[in-house]
This record gives C-alpha cells, sequence and structure tokens, in this order.
C-alpha cells in the first residue's frame, strides 16, 4: 500500500454496479465483503477495494475519516 492510497479511498467513485457513484470509502462491508468471496476486479481499483475491505473488516474507518475534508 502507498500512502496516496487512502486519498484515492476518499476521492475515486465505484465506475459499475449497484453502487455505482459512490465513493469507495463509502461502500458499505458487506459490499466489500461480496468482492472479498468472489474476487477483487483487476488492476488499481481491485487493490483499492482489496485495501478498503481490509480496513472495514478491521473495523479501521477512522483512518480514512480525517481525509474526507482535505
Amino acid at each position: 500500500m502507498q500512502p496516496e492510497s487512502l486519498m484515492k479511498l476518499v476521492e475515486w467513485e465505484m465506475p459499475f454496479g449497484k453502487y455505482a457513484g459512490r465513493k469507495l470509502a463509502d461502500l458499505p462491508g458487506h459490499y466489500l465483503a461480496w468482492f472479498a468471496r468472489e474476487g477483487f476486479p483487476e488492476g488499481e481499483l481491485g487493490e483499492l477495494l482489496e485495501l478498503m475491505f481490509t480496513i472495514d473488516h478491521n473495523q479501521l474507518r477512522f483512518l480514512i475519516d480525517h481525509l474526507r475534508n482535505k
């Protein structure tokens, strides 16, 4: 993980699916868990979704909360 990856979680929007347009940091845990079971997309989007799943699963969302206003 690169430090800028955390910033991307609050900037990037989900490009497809039920939660298209929602910031990656705002995706619900059950949706992230679905990707963890079924497989993350390839590329940077998949890496960011996997990072967000890890943050959510370990109850560390507070780590990115302060980035939202920057």
